[in-house]
Formats: structure tokens, sequence, C-alpha cells
């Protein structure tokens, strides 16, 4: 089996629905069930909510590292696709140590885990400890901020996260890196750019957009709306990972991007455009006249940008989906499942 970690988030829950789709191989789902995560999502593979089929679920605190050490050493997974994170700069401003603790000490505690069943394999002699991995899910944030002319991220870019998220993750990242070089883990790192589509938590751009929209709310908008973010469609990630999860090389370092930057000004103009068509507003009007701009985040990283020749070298791996084909999907996924929206919201108190 493998075991994904974050696999009711927003982008763990998408690798799930589509690893289950693309493979029989079972999976176990380790997750703590924070605000930002859903069983819902995975409702389509739970078999009604009992997880008794390829899919396993086992709720723990990446925190605790007894209970992960003891879940990890009895699961005996062949990887370890890690995706459990806090993940949003806003809180990560308000609450640093939260990230702190899920993201630098959660990912040590999984390492040391996998490192304990990574030697048990190979002082067994057992053929797994060959095949085993641990692909450690990333950021573009670690790199820092680009200027307009600057080139986009490579592999070798110099680490200079500008916030306590994208502290704490290339922290996690630094982590990985030791645990490969000191103790020989077989691990493999992917730093992806900004994903949207669908199950992602309505605190996001995108899906927080879409919900204000509908609900005739002001669209918030950062500073000038300038801020320029590399655009993934969630299910193009997930195609990514499984492939640097079969063919990546131990060690190595994979950066995957949408191709697709857009400032926030333009994902919020499209967003519009796209809901005038499909969801009008009552009155006629553009749900553009709802943009608001508001004070700017402090330390707002101003652009971001991704160059992924080498997976596409080596993998020959391309987004599938463009900015406005994934977009007016990820929109009619919002439209058509307002009550996955509404649920979350009063279970979580968000609006």
């Amino acid at each position: 089996m493998i075991l994904v970690t974050g696999g009711a988030g927003f982008i763990g829950s998408n690798f799930v629905l589509d690893w289950v789709t693309n493979h029989d191989e079972p999976v176990m789902v380790l997750d703590c069930l924070s605000y930002a995560a859903n069983l819902d999502n995975l409702y389509a593979v739970s078999g009604e909510g009992r997880f008794d089929g390829q899919v396993q679920f086992c709720r723990i605190d990446l925190r605790h590292a007894d209970a992960v050490q003891a879940t990890v050493l009895s699961a005996k997974p062949r990887a370890i696709v890690h995706f459990a994170a806090e993940s949003h700069v806003d809180r990560s401003i308000d609450a640093p140590a939260d990230f702190i603790q899920t993201n630098v000490i959660g990912t040590f505690n999984l390492l040391q885990a996998a490192r304990e069943l990574h030697a048990r394999f190979r002082s067994e002699q057992l053929a797994i400890a060959d095949r085993f991995r641990f692909l450690h899910v990333s950021t573009d944030e670690v790199y820092g901020s680009l200027d307009s002319e600057d080139e986009a991220f490579t592999e070798d870019t110099a680490y200079a996260p500008n916030s306590p998220y994208s502290a704490s993750k290339a922290a996690s990242d630094h982590l990985v890196r030791a645990w490969h070089h000191t103790y020989a883990l077989p691990t493999l790192t992917t730093n992806c750019s900004n994903n949207y589509g669908p199950y992602q938590f309505p605190e996001k751009l995108i899906p927080l957009m879409i919900t204000h929209a509908i609900e005739g709310k002001d669209l918030p908008i950062y500073g000038d709306g300038k801020n320029i973010r590399d655009w993934l469609y969630v299910k193009d990630h997930c195609h990514a990972i499984r492939l640097v999860l079969e063919q990546g090389q131990i060690g190595e370092v994979y950066n995957i991007g949408g191709l697709a930057e857009k400032s926030n000004l333009e994902v919020v103009g499209s967003l519009c455009e796209i809901l005038d068509r499909l969801h009008p507003r009552s009155d006629g009007i553009s749900y553009t006249s709802q943009i608001s701009f508001v004070r700017d985040r402090p330390g707002h990283d101003r652009r971001y940008a991704m160059d992924i020749s080498k997976i596409k070298r080596e993998f020959g791996w391309l987004p599938k989906e463009d900015f406005q084909s994934g977009l007016l999907k990820t929109v009619r996924w919002y439209l058509d499942n307002r009550q996955w929206v509404g649920q979350l919201q009063a279970r979580r108190g968000f609006a």
C-alpha cells in the first residue's frame, strides 16, 4: 500500500481520488481532520463513509510522534506521500506556532517513522526496501519573490522564504534533504505553484471569490491586485506527483507549475466573466462591480513563476489544462456543489 498524509485536504483528497482511478494499490489516508480537511471529499471511494475497501482512513495528528511511528510501522507502506501541512499564509501571520508544529515538527516525526520503517525493511533484506519512497510535497513559496523581469524558479534557486508559512515549508524541505543525505532515506521532493480546482477550502483566492460573488459580498483583493502567481490545476498536479513517485530519481527535487502566470486582478476578472455567463446576477450587472481593494498583506511576495523544464524533460509532463479551461471546470464544480461549501462553512463556522 501507499500512505498519504493530509489525504482529506484539498490536494491530498484529489490525489487519492486520482490514485484509485489509475491504480489498484490500496491507500491508507492519515489526517487529523483540521478545519480545512473534509472526509466528504473522499465520499466517492469510502463506501458511503465506510473506509473498508481500497482506501483506509486513520485519524492521526503528525505532531504526536509515538502515534505516527506506531501507525507507519504497523501499516508498512511501500511509499509515503506527504501532503499534510498548514498552508494559508494569512493564518501563518496570525498564528505562526501552528505552522512550526505541523509543518516542521510533524514532518520530522514522519521522517523518523519512515527512517525506522526503511531500516527494518533493509535489515530484513526485503525487496520492498529498494522500492520504498518518501515523497514530500512542498511549494514554490520557499524560493521567495521575483521581480517582473526575473527568470522563473528552478530546482537550484536559492531558498528565500518571506512568510511564516513559506519558512516552515522551507524548513521541512531541508529536513527531507538531510534525512536523505544523512540516513540514506529514499526521498523525493516536489515544489508546486498555486493549485486550484475541486474541494479547495473557501479561504483561498479562487473558491473565496466564487463563494463571495454568488453570495453578493465584496470581492476583496490585496493591494493593487498586481501580485502574480503561476496557477496549476490540481488534477494536473496529481498526475505529476504520480509520475515523480513512479519515475523520480532518489534525492531529487522537481518543480511543478501550470505555465499560467496571472495577477490576482486577472484571476478575479476571469472568474467574474465566467460567472456572468454561467450564473448571472439578477440585476444584470457584472460581478466585477463587487471587486474591492483592501490593505495589502504584510510581506506580500510580488511574483512567483516556475521553470518546469526538468519534469518535462525527464517524464514528458506538461499541464493538460490551460488556465481558462481549468478555471471554467473549477467554477462549474463550485456552482454544482454549493451544498458542499455550505456544509463546510457551517461545520467550521467560516463565512
